[in-house]
C-alpha cells in the first residue's frame, strides 16, 4: 500500500537534522521510534567510528598503487554497486507495500546507506580512472588468490571455501551471492502488509549473507585503504541488520 500523504511525515528528515539533503529517490523515514531502531543506530555508529580510523590510517599511510582494470578492488567496486542497486530497489518496494514502522525503517535505512555507498564506489572508479563497466565477467575477481594463500583462486567445493575466501563453487558471469530472482522481486511487488513483510526479510536476509561474503572476499585480496574500511563497514553493518531481521521474520511467523 501507498503512503497516504504527499510530503514528508512529521519529524522526518534525511540527515538527523543536520539540514543536509537525502539521497535522490529516498524517501524520509517516519518520526515513530520502532523496535530495534537503537539497536541499528548503534550499528550506524560503528560504522561511522570505523570508515573515521580508516580514513585516518589512509591519510597518513603511503599512497597505494592505483588499482587497475582487471583489479580485484575494480570488480569489487562494480558488482556491489550492482548488489546494493537491488537491495535499494526490494527496500523501495516493501516501503510502499507495508505500514509496519520496523519494516519502514529498516527498508529506509538500507536504502540510504547502499545508495551512499553505492555513490562511493561509482566514485572510486571515476578516480581511478576506470569505466564503470567490467571487461570481465562479473564475480571474476572473487577467483583470484587471497593475499595469505589460503585460496589460491581455484575454488572448490560449495561450502568448502572459507568464508573470506568466498570463492567455493563461484563462476564468472554467474549469479551474484544472495541476489533475488526477477521472479522474486515481481512477487514482492505484487504482495503487501505482512505477506510483503515476510518475503522481503527472507530475501534480504539472503542478499545481505552475499554482501558479506563479497566483502570478506574483497577483504582477503586487497590492501588498499579504502576499499578495506567500506569493506569492513559492510560486513559489520549487515551482520547486525541480518540478527535484527532474523528476529524480524521470527515474530512473522
Amino acid at each position: 500500500m501507498s503512503d497516504s500523504t504527499d510530503g514528508p511525515r512529521s519529524g522526518e528528515g534525511s540527515d538527523g537534522g543536520t539540514g543536509a539533503e537525502r539521497p535522490v529517490g529516498v524517501p524520509a523515514a517516519s518520526s515513530k521510534t520502532p523496535k530495534g531502531r537503537l539497536v541499528l543506530a548503534g550499528v550506524v555508529a560503528a560504522v561511522v567510528v570505523v570508515l573515521g580510523a580508516f580514513a585516518a590510517g589512509w591519510l597518513s599511510a603511503p599512497r597505494v598503487p592505483v588499482p587497475g582494470d582487471t583489479s580485484v578492488e575494480a570488480g569489487f567496486a562494480r558488482d556491489m554497486q550492482q548488489h546494493h542497486d537491488q537491495a535499494v530497489q526490494m527496500a523501495m518496494i516493501v516501503r510502499d507495500e507495508t505500514d509496519d514502522p520496523d519494516v519502514r525503517q529498516l527498508a529506509y535505512d538500507i536504502a540510504t546507506s547502499q545508495s551512499q555507498q553505492s555513490g562511493q564506489m561509482y566514485a572510486w572508479l571515476n578516480a581511478w580512472g576506470l569505466p564503470q563497466a567490467s571487461s570481465q565477467p562479473s564475480m571474476t575477481w572473487m577467483l583470484q588468490p587471497t593475499l595469505d594463500g589460503s585460496d589460491n583462486g581455484h575454488g572448490g567445493h560449495a561450502g568448502s571455501a572459507t568464508a573470506s575466501s568466498g570463492s567455493g563453487d563461484m563462476v564468472p558471469g554467474g549469479p551474484m551471492p544472495g541476489m533475488a530472482s526477477d521472479e522474486d522481486i515481481q512477487r514482492l511487488g505484487e504482495l503487501s502488509g505482512v505477506d510483503a513483510e515476510r518475503l522481503f526479510l527472507q530475501l534480504m536476509i539472503a542478499h545481505h549473507q552475499g554482501g558479506v561474503e563479497m566483502a570478506e572476499a574483497v577483504e582477503a585480496r586487497t590492501t588498499n585503504p579504502l576499499v578495506l574500511a567500506l569493506a569492513k563497514a559492510v560486513i559489520f553493518a549487515q551482520s547486525g541488520e541480518i540478527d535484527y531481521m532474523t528476529e524480524l521474520l521470527a515474530e512473522r511467523g
